[in-house]
């Protein structure tokens, strides 16, 4: 093959070569291509709310980040944080979801919606300590790690506290009442699993400090029963004849003393 005739061959295929790049890198150009690009904040607002009513929640994430920067300093754009929040929640993402509520928090102090970006961060952590298992192994919240319920006590609280005419607060209230009886239920199973186990001791402290740290709640008239029954097996009569008479004065019709421990075979929890 002489010189000419190569030196054509490579301007030939130096040319298909830049050709194909070129129809390749339109190719991924218009892959790439943003279609919300030139959407108004309406628009957006509207796109978002559709994939969120039909369960797309993961879809509506990247359009509500969207219209936060494009209505930015407007009503809109809180609003699509509250969403982007909720839907974060709804996708799985909880750290994310309470991280977006709580930069809402921070930038909006004197928000109208203050009282649910509360409630939803209550609410995140409520179902996240509860957790998906929870009613397949029929597992009481008082069984787990208390973190996520105490949070969420506190986003509740404060909400009732702030805004005790929201119309979130009943239901807040509802779920305060659940979480304390909860935490209380937390310190008898902790109690249980010492007295079960021959840690006598260690079962009183946990019984005495439900008593010590919750009032008028169910839990209170078991923690008084493992007290009583843990200074029974110590041998130490006059401490358990003293935890008898408080369980009687506070419990007069109390079936412990009677029937011993109750089954948890239907959990007293289960009121979602």
């Amino acid at each position: 093959m002489s010189y000419m005739l190569r030196s054509k061959l490579s301007v030939v295929c130096a040319c298909w070569l830049a050709s194909a790049t070129l129809v390749l890198l339109a190719g991924c150009s218009s892959i790439a291509e943003d279609k919300s690009a030139n959407w108004s904040a309406n628009k957006l607002y509207s796109e978002a709310k559709d994939e969120m009513n039909s369960g797309g929640y993961e879809k509506a994430i990247p359009l509500l980040e969207k219209l936060e920067g494009r209505a930015a300093g407007t009503p809109l754009a809180q609003q699509a944080q509250l969403e982007k929040a909720y839907s974060q929640y709804k996708s799985g993402e909880t750290a994310q979801a309470i991280a977006t509520i709580d930069r809402f928090m921070k930038l909006h102090p004197a928000s109208p919606a203050l009282d649910y970006a509360l409630y939803l961060k209550g609410l995140i952590n409520f179902n996240d300590d509860l957790g998906f298992l929870s009613s397949i192994a029929r597992q009481d919240l008082a069984e787990r790690d208390q973190k996520a319920a105490k949070e969420s006590f506190e986003s509740f609280k404060e909400l009732v506290t702030r805004f005790p005419d929201s119309r979130y607060a009943p239901d807040s209230r509802l779920r305060m009442t659940y979480i304390v009886n909860s935490l209380a239920n937390y310190e008898l199973h902790v109690a249980r699993y010492y007295f079960s186990r021959g840690a006598y001791v260690a079962a009183i402290n946990r019984a005495q400090l439900a008593l010590t740290d919750y009032q008028e709640v169910p839990a209170l008239e078991e923690a008084l029963f493992i007290i009583f029954k843990a200074y029974d097996a110590l041998g130490m009569e006059q401490l358990r004849d003293d935890a008898r008479r408080v369980l009687e004065k506070n419990y007069p019709n109390t079936q412990y003393l009677s029937q011993g421990f109750k089954s948890t075979s239907n959990p007293w929890w289960k009121l979602w």
